[in-house]
């Protein structure tokens, strides 16, 4: 697997090609993933949702997804990238068609069971961390697994496009145009994609290998601090249209476009998490992260008037986020045990997708329609970033080069 590989001076042959297959592939999944989210200003009336129920329907492919992510980053382990991506992408697309029937027909009930089928698609990220990572030296890891997380800039691509296709085009058309690039991908993926020439297949059973990941001390640590950071991104990235509307006012394309800078500013932050990782530590980056996340939440809650400070700090709460999300998964990449990568990455992004899971469901809960405020979800942000915060600095030793770690690996 990825420590299995030997560091050579050369890159192997086809080694960016196939980074850039595994991030148009998470593109993909993560575009198909959010969808539901994306139009939940769509759901909330067209479905007559309180936003207490406007939650649980987004917050549902997330759940699914984040569990999913522990057995599909054990299946890569045995299967490869090139296998499973072509799976979730598959897999993805009738849930997708199954949302649109839903919408269709107004069905709470359909839409619901659908968006649990449709969090497959969420999955694609558990495949793609062993599948980078086997590509590419220990010291190189944060580099491309930074690489391959800007993937989850599908989340931006569905908030700025899918409410202005579906005022454009049409609902149906919107999910059949989604189906249509997850098949066009997948089938790419297939006959273009290949494994690292160091790569070789882990058969020991799904079970044990999960269980063994559990067993590894760096697994629950790593799963904590991707949890706050990443599932931060998506509780904001599912839950910011919605907010915008709240409590700034804003219709749907305007919520759209303005979560869509969001998700693009995490993207660019991420592969430069994962750079400074490899240069300077993930430590240090995970412990700038958390402290501008626990400062940026706080000035959220204040409601900053005007679109300039609003939007600045949204951006920069979304950058603090990427870069956090780099950083813990380069801790990842140098410390996972050789033919364990894909089970402990499967474990560790399982915990950032529940960690995304929940706060949807607070947020929609703790609404104070009243003064239009989300305090109280807000406010718990802030206490988890710090907790997050201190446990980085005195319970995770920290390295002062990840490349120094290569032996780890």
């Amino acid at each position: 697997m990825a420590g299995s590989e030997t560091p050579t001076r050369s890159a192997p042959a086809g080694r960016t090609r196939n980074l850039v297959l595994a991030t148009s592939a998470s593109v993909a999944g993560f575009w198909a993933w959010n969808s539901v989210a994306t139009l939940g200003a769509f759901y909330t009336v067209n479905l007559q949702l309180t936003p207490a129920a406007t939650g649980v329907l987004v917050a549902m492919p997330v759940f699914v997804g984040s569990l999913g992510r522990i057995v599909v980053g054990a299946l890569t382990d045995k299967y490869g990238g090139r296998a499973m991506f072509t799976f979730v992408l598959l897999a993805s697309i009738l849930p997708i068609l199954l949302v649109a029937v839903g919408g269709l027909l107004s069905s709470f009930a359909l839409v619901l069971g659908a968006g649990l089928l449709l969090g497959v698609a969420g999955t694609v990220f558990a495949v793609g961390i062993p599948f980078v990572s086997a590509w590419y030296e220990p010291s190189r890891r944060g580099f491309a697994t930074g690489v391959f997380g800007a993937g989850m800039g599908g989340t931006a691509l569905a908030a700025f496009l899918n409410p202005r296709l579906v005022a454009g085009i049409g609902y149906l058309p919107t999910h059949l145009l989604i189906a249509a690039i997850l098949a066009v991908m997948a089938a790419l993926v297939w006959f273009l994609m290949k494994e690292a020439p160091g790569w070789t297949r882990n058969n020991l059973p799904v079970l044990p290998k999960l269980l063994d990941a559990a067993k590894t001390p760096v697994t629950w640590k790593m799963c904590f601090l991707y949890a706050v950071v990443f599932g931060g991104f998506v509780s904001f990235a599912t839950y910011l249209p919605t907010y915008l509307r709240d409590v700034y006012s804003f219709d749907p394309s305007g919520a759209g476009a303005r979560t869509a800078g969001f998700a693009l500013a995490a993207v660019l932050a991420r592969p430069l998490g994962g750079v400074l990782a490899d240069k300077f530590g993930p430590k240090p980056i995970v412990i700038t992260s958390l402290t501008g996340v626990a400062v940026l939440a706080w000035v959220v809650n204040l409601q900053p008037d005007g679109e300039v400070p609003a939007g600045l700090t949204f951006v920069a709460m979304a950058a603090a986020l990427g870069l956090g999300t780099g950083g813990v998964f380069a801790w990842v990449g140098v410390l996972a045990p050789a033919g364990k990568v894909g089970s402990i990455s499967g474990v560790v992004s399982a915990a950032g997708g529940l960690g995304g899971y929940f706060p949807p469901l607070i947020m929609g809960a703790t609404y104070d329609a009243a003064t239009h405020s989300y305090s109280i979800g807000l406010t718990l942000l802030v206490v988890t970033a710090l907790a997050a915060l201190a446990f980085t600095i005195f319970a995770v030793p920290g390295r002062a080069r990840t490349v120094k770690a290569s032996a780890a690996a």
